[in-house]
């Protein structure tokens, strides 16, 4: 499935670019993808669209985050903090946070990687239309040991 959510990350420059579902469907499947991860990532996707309608509009304000079991089964302490840095840093206000895990827990696939986590909270900020700055992508794409210290 995540395969196929970069593909349209890389493809689509926003969510409202997309073809209509079934075309989407039909182009994903010509690309190679199979069917069964073609559905699981259109699923995921409406579940996305779902909460960046709740998101858009809500107010944002400071927040302490606390996890629950469900979530916890999900999320591991990397990808916790992975979460809590976004927040610290500024770039992942409450709201898109809330998204991010409610996503995670959508995926229901036991613990989530790091990375398939990072791919969320790409979709998350695809989903709404932004752009994340510079350092954030570097923080999504570049593996730590690739990174050339200055």
């Amino acid at each position: 499935m995540f395969e196929v959510l970069v593909y349209l990350y890389e493809n689509y420059w926003r969510p409202d670019a997309c073809p209509e579902p079934k075309q989407l469907s039909r182009k994903l499947s010509a690309v190679g993808f199979e069917p069964e991860e073609i559905q699981d990532a259109l699923r995921w996707l409406d579940g996305l669209a779902d909460s960046a309608g709740a998101v858009t509009g809500a107010p944002e304000r400071a927040s302490m985050r606390v996890y629950t079991d469900a979530e916890r089964e999900v999320l591991d302490e990397s990808s916790v903090g992975f979460i809590a840095f976004l927040e610290s840093a500024g770039v992942l206000p409450a709201p898109m946070r809330e998204m991010v895990i409610d996503r995670a827990v959508a995926v229901g696939a036991g613990k989530l990687d790091l990375e398939d986590l990072k791919i969320i909270v790409l979709m998350v900020f695809w989903s709404l239309g932004e752009e994340p700055d510079a350092l954030i992508l570097d923080e999504l794409f570049v593996d730590p040991g690739d990174r050339v210290i200055h």
